[in-house]
């Protein structure tokens, strides 16, 4: 099928991932606007709190609020499209859109590994160089990493961009239901020899080195920690769990988007759809949950937020019932 519009001269692709949807439709659009509006209250909620509290205003927390923001933009990447889609006749989109969308969504999954290198960084200096943390972790530090975190796996994607404009595309239709990895299979590529170098550069510079990285820094707290006494433990326990919790998350949910599209493991339908929603639902959502009930000062301040709203709605209740008619 030609997937091109003559009269606007724009290409659009058609997804042929979704499972059942003329009769889902409905559950698929209510489950998939439930957890974003979820996605972003929780990670809204933390990154306010962050925000207000001066106690808060620490490069460890820093990091953790440039973590939420980048699953915020994230979802944002995927959630609209998807909802739009699944309320849809047709599930499609142009291929200029596709490009973006694509190039978003690995560029803000390279910077999750960055962002969780820098926080293993942080950790490192505070707990195995505690004296000279103040002097290396400066505002400026902090600011340079951030941009960093953001900046380099964007550039590293650029060239896909370019090699995508260049090729000629031979099917029009994708085995997704957002624009990922198996864009790959719609261009008219002789031998894939190329796309599987870059590919694997991509994949060691975004993913391999960042994970060697914080196994190095990881491994040299955790001998620190243990030559240390109990409160340097304890402290190591305490803010390093939540960042291993999601590393590990992050890193099993990310090797299946590498793994199926690019050795091309046959999947049924249903189990790639079933993956790609674990993908995006269940990550974002893994991360509030995560800081939030792990790392003790966001913790008591969610307490503290959440007896202050108890407190106004039974004063609310109060003052409701008070009133004589």
């Amino acid at each position: 099928m030609d997937g091109t519009n003559h009269g606007l001269n724009v290409t659009y692709i058609t997804f042929v991932g979704h499972v059942e949807l003329d009769k889902y439709r409905f559950l698929y659009f209510m489950v998939t606007f439930v957890v974003y509006i979820l996605i972003l209250c929780t990670n809204s909620t933390i990154l306010c709190l962050i925000w207000i509290h001066k106690n808060l205003h620490q490069p460890m927390y820093i990091f953790i609020g440039a973590l939420l923001l980048n699953s915020v933009l994230y979802s944002t990447t995927i959630y609209p499209k998807l909802l739009i889609d699944f309320l849809s006749d047709r599930q499609v989109v142009s291929y200029s859109m596709c490009i973006l969308q694509c190039f978003v969504y690995y560029s803000l999954n390279g910077s999750e590994f960055f962002l969780l290198s820098v926080m293993a960084y942080d950790r490192y200096v505070s707990i195995c160089k505690p004296l000279r943390y103040a002097s290396i972790m400066r505002k400026t530090t902090v600011s340079i990493l951030l941009v960093l975190a953001w900046l380099l796996p964007a550039c590293q994607l650029v060239p896909s961009v370019v090699l995508g404009n260049s090729l000629e595309i031979c099917s029009f239709t994708l085995n997704g239901i957002f624009c990922n990895n198996a864009m790959s299979k719609i261009y008219c590529m002789k031998s894939q020899a190329s796309y599987i170098v870059y590919g694997a550069f991509i994949v060691l510079t975004t993913v391999l080195l960042p994970l060697l990285f914080i196994l190095f820094t990881y491994t040299k707290i955790l001998i620190a920690a243990y030559r240390s006494c109990r409160d340097i433990r304890k402290k190591a326990a305490q803010t390093c769990l939540p960042h291993l919790l999601v590393l590990i998350s992050f890193s099993c949910l990310c090797s299946y988007d590498v793994i199926i599209a690019r050795l091309e493991i046959n999947l049924s339908n249903t189990a790639r759809f079933i993956m790609t929603l674990q993908l995006v639902i269940y990550h974002p959502l893994f991360n509030p949950i995560i800081y939030g009930l792990k790392m003790q000062e966001i913790s008591k301040h969610l307490r503290r937020l959440f007896i202050r709203a108890n407190s106004t709605s039974d004063v609310g209740c109060t003052v409701i019932s008070s009133v004589k008619f």
